[in-house]
């Protein structure tokens, strides 16, 4: 008598459609590479950046607007220049780079929560509460996104003109989660709208399970496939709008800089010949967004089975 054994959840996903649709798509790997790289420089940026570029005590107002390594002027010691205040830009671009992420994703989970919660409730109960939810989505929608972060930031600031950098930093990803949360309410909804009418909902009812518990237990698995598709993308979309909030003043505080405030302080020397302050931190997001958004929509033709 043979044994069997059941493979682990690991080697069921190495066996999947998905990684085979990974390895065998080009773009996803390399853009899978870009974005790791330039996540681990972002979370170990204490360890790999060369240089501490927000420590007041290292910097040297005799090395301000050094240009590049292979410029004329440029200095070995900074390999990609420096800026007005002396700090090394591929330094401050790993530091940057990781205040930017942290926002980014802090964004988009929150909006996933409260998304993915309201989109459920509206589609499993309907009814008023259906119709009130989907209402308010339709008021977030009248108004861009941008605006809305703009006003939350803004009133946050007005109420807490003394706050410390942490509750700071909750605005700002208050302000970018708040406005994102329709996509994944509209979204959810319509999965649930098709989900609770199947054999499954309905056997789960006659057996008396509670709502609450078909609701996350059986439907709220089978409609979070387009949810991660969306919410892979929204990190680049949460990226630049933290990089335009900080750009127009109202992001991170200016002890902690992210990519935008960096583009903003390198925007004041563009036209003087130092382009290098603002066009590597511009390349930096460019990278950034490219590759999430790319890994996005691999991530969306492999879970889609009409795509296969």
């Amino acid at each position: 008598m043979t044994s069997t054994t059941t493979p682990g959840r690991w080697a069921r996903f190495f066996d999947g459609d998905v990684w085979h649709s990974f390895r065998s798509t080009p773009v996803a790997i390399a853009a899978a590479a870009v974005a790791f790289v330039l996540v681990f420089c972002a979370l170990f940026a204490h360890w790999v950046a060369p240089h501490n570029p927000f420590d007041l005590a290292t910097l040297e107002l005799a090395d301000a607007r050094l240009p590049p390594i292979w410029e004329a002027e440029g200095n070995p010691k900074y390999l990609l220049g420096t800026d007005d205040q002396g700090r090394d830009i591929l330094s401050a671009l790993m530091y940057g780079a990781r205040i930017s992420l942290l926002v980014g994703f802090a964004a988009v989970a929150l909006s996933v929560v409260i998304g993915v919660g309201l989109g459920l409730l509206s589609g499993f109960v309907g009814g008023k509460t259906d119709a009130f939810i989907m209402r308010v989505c339709d008021v977030m929608l009248s108004f861009p996104s941008i605006l809305i972060a703009l006003l939350i930031d803004g009133v946050g600031r007005a109420m807490f003109p003394d706050a410390h950098d942490t509750l700071a930093f909750a605005v700002l990803v208050l302000a970018i989660a708040l406005p994102g949360w329709v996509q994944y309410a509209r979204t959810v909804r319509g999965s649930t709208l098709v989900e609770r009418n199947k054999e499954y909902v309905q056997a789960a009812r006659v057996t008396g399970v509670a709502p609450m518990r078909i609701m996350t237990k059986h439907v709220l698995p089978n409609v979070m496939g387009p949810v991660l598709v969306l919410a892979t993308i929204q990190v680049a979309t949460a990226i630049l709008t933290e990089a335009t909030l900080s750009f127009l003043g109202v992001g991170v505080p200016p002890t902690q800089p992210s990519l935008g405030t960096l583009i903003r302080i390198g925007n004041d020397f563009l036209f003087s010949g130092e382009w290098w302050i603002t066009i590597f931190p511009g390349l930096m997001l460019v990278l950034i967004a490219l590759s999430v958004n790319l890994l996005g929509d691999w991530l969306r033709d492999a879970l889609n089975p009409r795509l296969r």
